[in-house]
């Protein structure tokens, strides 16, 4: 068929083969957020990881998901905040996201502390405050809120994928609860 110029509203959707073969191929976009509860004064005081339940494992995690092609980053954000804490999560996200880091993942061990072994992926990491109730859905058992000091330990972090445990501190130290 003809191309028309009108971009296919539906190309965000990859079958698992296109999925596949892109990323033998290209790095991909994700975003990455680490969900925390604050104060009146707008200071972390509680933060949030996923468990979830990989190959018999259990791992913790953040939330993150790809950016699909046409669609926001801010869009983005907030649809795998949703797909992973549930519909009355109410993230506040502000009118502008800005990260505060991007981390690079490769398939194999690099410079970067980050590793996905099925894919070369470019991801922009947020801090997010949330204001609801989390229920996760799809692949995560359970959210978990902790102290800052206590997300940020050797005992939490060690048990992160892929280098998320590095990640989590990065974003605790971006919003002054770490050094």
């Amino acid at each position: 068929m003809a191309s028309t110029g009108t971009p296919d509203p539906n190309s965000g959707w990859l079958s698992d083969e296109e999925l596949a073969e892109t990323r033998r191929r290209l790095p991909l976009l994700y975003v990455e957020a680490v969900p925390v509860r604050v104060d009146g004064l707008g200071r972390v005081t509680e933060v949030g990881t996923l468990l979830r339940a990989n190959d018999g494992e259990f791992t913790r995690t953040l939330v993150s998901g790809r950016v699909l092609y046409g669609e926001t980053v801010r869009d983005a954000l907030f649809r795998h905040l949703e797909k992973d804490l549930g519909p009355m999560a109410f993230p506040l996200l502000p009118a502008s996201p800005l990260p505060f880091t991007v981390a690079e993942y490769f398939p194999w061990p690099s410079e970067s502390q980050f590793m996905d072994a099925r894919q070369h992926a470019v991801s922009l990491a947020f801090v997010v405050p949330i204001t609801g109730t989390c229920e996760p859905r799809q692949d995560a058992l359970e959210v978990t809120w902790m102290r800052p000091s206590e997300a940020a330990s050797e005992s939490i972090t060690s048990d992160m994928e892929g280098g998320r445990g590095a990640l989590l501190r990065a974003a605790l130290a971006s919003v002054g609860v770490l050094p």
